[in-house]
């Protein structure tokens, strides 16, 4: 078990630290960055929808689908790759704000009280 975790770590350690490159790179293009960035989310998202009408194609009787059946999958691993290797994967789909709330253990909006949330709402008119 040790090997296989030194393995997957040193793997995390050096996609990483190319994330950070290539991150590093992109952000002084901005229109670049965008660009990329929403071909993968695009790319990623036609995967899924592609696998949906392949999977839904298996249990119609219609013939729905003139794509093969890898043609998704593939697509949700290339969008999945881009968006890994410019940083924007868990950003994209989740949002920063959420992330953030979430190390801070902060509640969410529907779990706060009224008063909280009136509370929240006047700190940030100041």
């Amino acid at each position: 078990m040790n090997i296989l975790s030194s393995f997957l770590k040193k793997i995390y350690t050096a996609t990483d630290q190319f994330e950070d490159k290539v991150r590093s790179k992109l952000s002084h293009y901005p229109i670049i960055y965008a660009f990329v960035g929403g071909a993968g989310i695009i790319i990623f998202w036609r995967g899924v929808w592609h696998t949906m009408d392949e999977i839904i194609g298996w249990f119609s009787s219609e013939e729905i689908i003139d794509f093969p059946w890898w043609d998704g999958p593939l697509s949700i691993l290339i969008g999945t790759v881009l968006l890994l290797t410019v940083g924007l994967f868990v950003s994209s789909f989740i949002g920063n704000e959420i992330i953030i709330s979430g190390l801070k253990k902060e509640k969410k909006l529907i779990e706060k009280m009224e008063e909280e949330i009136e509370r929240e709402r006047k700190e940030n008119e100041k």
